[in-house]
């Protein structure tokens, strides 16, 4: 095959190059050919395919959430508050994003739905290793939660291994500390391997630091893009609960879950609550 490019002066200066000896450098690159072939569906019904694509587009945001929010982490861990901020900045982009992947489904039927449930199988959201990593970045820690990954050693592995680190809320209130808040030692050397629990003297430090006179404060501005992420998950998780009520009511679950009746215990909790409840205190 040749590999010329096209003559400039022949097709036009603005002629891209269409001629290439192996695959092109944009499917070098992105592997559309690889992501466009993930798709083998279970059933006849023409609806699967989006219910399909948009499951795997939300996994693929939440590697992209995942990735800025262990950057993040990283370098509020290292000082770096404004690398951390721009990172918390692209993610809340990202998460809008993410939310709005639920309008293709949003408005599905019962009928629609049950037409290819049960291609499911046993499976379920909460199934999903990288959504765990992002509950878990967000301080919500459960070992229990590896159980299902026991099979794939290597999801297994990154998923305890995450279950151990610090949370970016962990890293923020350590930040905090250094900076010499009043963060009770108790929070800062706490079992990483649990779940976060409010701390009223934490809620105090973040009421403390909201009452600054200077609001451009960088921890002010930090509090505030943390709870951006915060208000971001919350609209995830109703967004998820409605979808699911629309779809299937009050019906259990796939995968053995309480369905609706899970999804709104998870809607009813904040993430990094102390930014929350600090406000009435200001």
């Amino acid at each position: 095959m040749s590999t010329n490019h096209p003559d400039p002066e022949a097709t036009g200066a603005d002629t891209p190059y269409l001629d290439f000896a192996g695959t092109t450098p944009y499917e070098d690159y992105v592997q559309a050919d690889v992501l466009t072939h993930l798709q083998h569906l279970r059933s006849d019904d023409p609806g699967e395919m989006v219910f399909l694509v948009t499951t795997q587009v939300m996994e693929l945001w939440f590697t992209v959430i995942v990735h800025e929010w262990e950057t993040a982490t990283r370098a509020l861990r290292e000082d770096r508050i404004p690398v951390a901020r721009d990172a918390l900045k692209r993610s809340l982009r990202e998460l809008e994003a993410l939310n709005e992947s639920w309008r293709p489904l949003a408005g599905l039927t019962p009928a629609q739905f049950n037409s290819y449930r049960s291609s499911l199988g046993e499976g379920s959201g909460f199934q999903s290793a990288m959504y765990r990593r992002m509950e878990f970045l967000l301080g919500d820690k459960s070992a229990s939660m590896l159980v299902p990954h026991r099979g794939a050693p290597r999801v297994y592995a990154e998923l305890e291994k995450a279950l151990g680190e610090p949370s970016l809320y962990d890293e923020t209130l350590a930040l905090l500390a250094r900076r010499g808040h009043a963060v009770p030692e108790a929070v800062t050397t706490r079992d990483l391997t649990q779940r976060y629990e409010p701390s009223p003297e934490v809620e105090a430090v973040w009421a403390e630091i909201y009452a600054s006179d200077d609001q451009n404060d960088e921890l002010v501005r930090l509090g505030e893009l943390l709870t951006d992420v915060g208000e971001l998950v919350w609209r995830w998780r109703n967004d998820h609960l409605v979808a699911t009520r629309r779809a299937m009511g009050s019906k259990t679950g796939t995968g053995g879950s309480a369905g609706v009746a899970w999804l709104e215990k998870r809607a009813t909790k904040n993430v990094f609550p102390e930014l929350w409840t600090a406000r009435s205190h200001v």
